[in-house]
């Protein structure tokens, strides 16, 4: 009897449900990558001092930001968080509140600011981009699904935070986004159990890439080879940027994929 193979789709979901359910673990991996890398991450990149503002994702708050704000302040940006408690998503009260911080910082250190978002708050930080680039020196996304459209209708309810990931997951259609007039780097992960790595993605350009870590969705702010993308690109000169180039240092070109 000839026994039929799973269908490309089948395991496509298969993956999709095992890097849901293993998300939480998979951060704690990059807590202890952290601990392991943190010596080498002395050897980062620093730049030019200019204000930085970092945004949670979605139901996250500062907390979830605290390592990577942390980082930034010991190489010498003035950084803040979003100071407005839980992110619970697009609200116009939420979106003109970071603006406001935005505005406020760049007038106050008389430069425009860095954006670095999580998740959702990648969303927010490409939105402003867009709608105030003379506000913004560049932007930096951490696993946000900006260029993917949601499908017509709602997924599933349900409580758990199983389901709360495959809503997020859920797609209707993918198409890299336009770049933005600033410059850009998107981070992704093809092991990101919370969105489609695809929807994370940009046209790439003279000022903007896609770049690609090991990390799980959840880890991003904690795992060393996001850390150190975002104080190489922090560090890239007003009106010099340059795309990132994986380091050949200490070991560390391992960390990051080749494609």
């Amino acid at each position: 009897m000839r026994v039929s193979t799973p269908t490309e789709p089948a395991r496509a979901e298969r993956v999709d449900n095992l890097l849901a359910l293993t998300e939480p673990a998979r951060a704690l991996v990059s807590v202890g990558a952290l601990a392991a890398g943190y010596p080498l991450l002395r050897f980062a990149a620093r730049g030019e001092p200019h204000p930085v503002v970092v945004l949670p994702g979605w139901l996250a708050s500062d907390v979830s930001t605290r390592t990577i704000r942390g980082w930034l302040g010991w190489l010498g940006y003035p950084t803040v968080g979003w100071d407005l408690g839980r992110n619970h998503g697009p609200r116009k009260e939420v979106t003109d509140a970071v603006r406001t911080l935005v505005e406020r910082l760049a007038d106050q250190h008389g430069t425009p600011v860095s954006i670095v978002g999580q998740s959702l708050g990648g969303i927010y930080a490409r939105r402003l981009a867009e709608r105030s680039p003379h506000l913004v020196r560049q932007v930096i996304s951490l696993g946000s699904p900006f260029a993917g459209v949601p499908p017509r209708r709602k997924a599933a309810a349900g409580s758990s935070m199983y389901q709360e990931y495959r809503k997020l997951r859920a797609v209707e259609r993918v198409r890299p986004a336009k770049p933005l007039k600033v410059p850009s780097t998107s981070v992704y992960s093809r092991l990101d159990g919370v969105v489609d790595w695809r929807t994370c993605l940009q046209e790439e350009g003279p000022i903007s890439e896609n770049v690609a870590v090991h990390a799980s969705h959840l880890g991003m702010g904690l795992d060393p080879a996001v850390l150190w993308i975002v104080a190489d690109r922090l560090a890239q000169p007003v009106g010099g940027w340059r795309p990132f180039e994986r380091p050949t240092r200490f070991g560390l070109r391992s960390l990051f994929p080749t494609d």
